[in-house]
This record gives C-alpha cells, structure tokens and sequence, in this order.
C-alpha cells in the first residue's frame, strides 16, 4: 500500500465510528482518494509481521530499557456475518466461554515501565489459518486445523523479537502458553526470564530427590502462604523454579488464587505479583484494538484484505500509543478528540 494511502486509512480507522469501506474513505476526502485507490491498496502484498517490525523499529527503539518485558497473548476477533476460510474459523474464545466465528490472532506486545507512565507496543503479530484438513478422531468427519500449534507460533514471534534486537528481561503469558517446553525455551535458548501462571492441578516437586523419585503434588495441595515463595521443580524443567501464591478478590465479591511461577529465583513475592501484573497490558491492547483501531469494522472478504486491515488497525493502535506517550490522555480519550 502507498505510503501516504496507508497514512490515510490508519487515520480513518481512528476517526470512524461505524463502518470502514473504501467507499466511506472516499467520501470522506472527498475524492482526494478513490473508492478503487482503497480497494487496490488493500487487494495488495500482504502485510506480515516484519513489516509491522519496520513500522515500530523507530519507536522501540526511542523508549526501550533492559527490564522490559515481551507479553504474548491471544485473542478472537469476531466476525460472525464473514464467509468461513482458511483464516475466518470457528476458534474458542477463552474470555466468553464459547466458539466464535472470527480471525485468531497472536501478538507479542513489548512492554516499559517509563517515568511518570508505561509505553505498549505490539512487535510480532501471526494470524492462525487452517490449512489442512483431517479427519475427527471423535466424529469421524473432516475438520480444518493449522499447520502450526499456538505454542509454535509463541516460540516463532519470541525468536523475532530476540532477532530484531529488542531488550527485555521477562517473558509473560497467560496459563495457555506456560508448557515445560516453552519455559525451557524462554530461559535455555533465549537466555530471558519468565514470570507464568500455573493450573491448581500442575504437578511439582518439592526437591530435587523428590522430582528424581517421580514424587509430585497438585499445585493447589501445597500449604503454601501468600506473600511467601517456594522452589519447586515441574516435570520436564530442569531448573528450579519460585512458586508464589497470589490471592485476590474477584468483581463478585469471590475470592481467587493465581500460582505464579518464575525462572529468576532472586524474586521475593511481591515483585513475582507486580512483574505479572504487567500483563494486564495486553488486555488493554486487545480492548483498544477493537474498539478504537476499527479492528472490527471492515467488511473485506478475502484473506488479503483481511489481513491487511488488521495490519492496519495495528498500526492505528501504535499512532494512538504514540501520541500517549506526549499527552496525559488514554486511547479512548485520545479518540475522543
């Protein structure tokens, strides 16, 4: 897409409040663009995630720090009017409980702490298509899945942030991606730390003895209390690991346990829970992804121009994020205006 289309259209998303067509840009400058213009530039190379690297470089590299951290989580766009394809499936929204029709996107957002206010920016983004077909083990029908798992894409979008040289400390995700292989990963090839949630049911031993005599308990077993820390060692991990407990209170009143586990055994528990806390910021960029980068609001049919809007709602995150960091106002506000 041209450089200045591409300009135009980032801000487009930001200002509009209903539908985003090439026919509504064009209306809106009134002719200085094209309705075809639109339709072409999107209908073009499709965009990846090192092209999102080249848009971000610059900034990453105005605000990076050696305590930042890389957070990797993903989410469902839906898209329930949109025809099924290798990228528009049917896919498991964790956050709602349910299936979705909808694009399953993976972003691995880079997150510093500055003074006075925190930067987000996402580095590396893939976009989960179903490829091949096979048959159902269960129904003994034919099925789309992908040619990679999530945790391969995790382990891919990691690797490219080490790759573009972007520093950071620690690794965070969410209870999905926190497998013995991807904490290996993390603290054996990439030479990082991490901070993961564990299920109440994930095995650990206590000591070494105990991992070598197969002796292991449930998590959610261990007297363990908050504010204290553990060592424990998880099957397939061979380096030791500090269990934190974390109690919260939940919107309704209820209270929650989050076990949180971290490779950096210097830890006490209270930085163990405000490293993990960090996390949150991707929470805050899926939400202003979609309700202020009109992620959502493009009627494009095909997987070219799909992913090439979403490139684009990508982009108008990082303008907004971007003007953040010269104004005291959030996205919303910043949309706002």
């Amino acid at each position: 897409m041209d450089k200045e289309l591409f300009d135009l259209y980032t801000d487009y998303l930001l200002c509009s409040f209903g539908k985003t067509t090439a026919t509504g840009l064009a209306a809106l400058v009134e002719g200085a663009v094209s309705h075809d213009q639109v339709t072409r530039s999107l209908s073009g190379e499709k965009r990846t995630s090192a092209d999102l690297w080249r848009e971000v470089k610059a900034l990453v590299r105005q605000v990076q720090s050696e305590d930042g951290a890389i957070i990797v989580d993903d989410s469902v766009e839906e898209k329930p009017s949109t025809d099924l394809s290798d990228l528009i499936c049917s896919h498991w929204d964790h956050s709602k409980g349910r299936y979705v029709r909808g694009i399953n996107f993976l972003t691995a957002l880079y997150q510093v702490e500055r003074v006075g206010k925190s930067c987000s920016i996402p580095v590396a983004f893939d976009l989960v298509t179903r490829t091949e077909t096979v048959m159902d083990k269960k129904t003994g029908k034919e099925k789309k899945r992908s040619e990679k798992t999530k945790n391969e894409r995790y382990r891919e979008m990691l690797r490219a942030c080490a790759s573009n040289q972007i520093p950071f400390r620690y690794v965070l995700n969410d209870v999905w991606y926190a497998s013995a292989e991807n904490m290996r990963f993390v603290r054996d090839e990439l030479n990082k730390e991490f901070v993961m949630p564990l299920k109440s049911n994930r095995k650990v031993a206590l000591s070494l003895e105990d991992k070598a005599q197969g002796r292991y308990h449930a998590v959610g077993t261990l007297e363990l209390e908050e504010g204290a820390v553990r060592e424990i060692y998880l099957e397939g991990v061979e380096f030791p690991l500090l269990l934190a407990k974390q109690v919260f209170t939940n919107g309704d009143g209820s209270t929650g346990v989050l076990y949180l586990v971290t490779s950096d055994t210097t830890l006490p528990c209270e930085r163990i829970t405000a490293i993990y806390q960090r996390r949150w910021k991707v929470e805050e960029y899926h939400l202003s992804l979609k309700q202020n980068a009109s992620l959502a609001q493009s009627p494009t049919q095909t997987e070219t121009t799909q992913t090439n809007h979403f490139f684009a709602s990508v982009c108008a995150y990082v303008k907004l994020e971007q003007l953040k960091q010269t104004t005291s106002l959030n996205h919303f506000a910043l949309r706002s205006k």
